[in-house]
């Protein structure tokens, strides 16, 4: 595992929830990325409670978040450990009601 592979692993292992995006939580820089945003807070999700992972501003991440997940785009989510998915994969997620089970169930 790379030091950048390790990087991403002890965020997404030490964080409740972590998006990995363009921009951060109060200033997305992608539209993608805004609505993963406003997926989460639509759940209830915290500020406090989620860990944003702004991409722009560290080209190893970037680059190895992709690799990581061997998932092709950003933004991506992380319940406890766990990939969820891309924006696309929230929103039908949040719309049939299994990201709020995800982000609600105790690890």
């Amino acid at each position: 595992m790379t030091d950048t592979q390790q990087r991403i692993d002890e965020l997404v292992k030490t964080n409740e929830v972590v998006l990995f995006m363009k921009g951060n939580a109060s200033f997305p820089q992608c539209g993608f990325s805004g609505r993963a945003i406003q997926i989460l807070k639509a759940c209830g999700v915290d500020a406090k409670a989620l860990k944003t992972v702004n991409v722009l501003e560290d080209a190893e991440i970037r680059a190895g978040i992709k690799d990581y997940s061997q998932w092709p785009t950003i933004p991506q989510l992380y319940v406890k450990g766990e990939f969820i998915g891309g924006s696309d994969i929230m929103m039908e997620m949040y719309e049939n009601g299994e990201l709020q089970q995800a982000l609600a169930a105790k690890a």
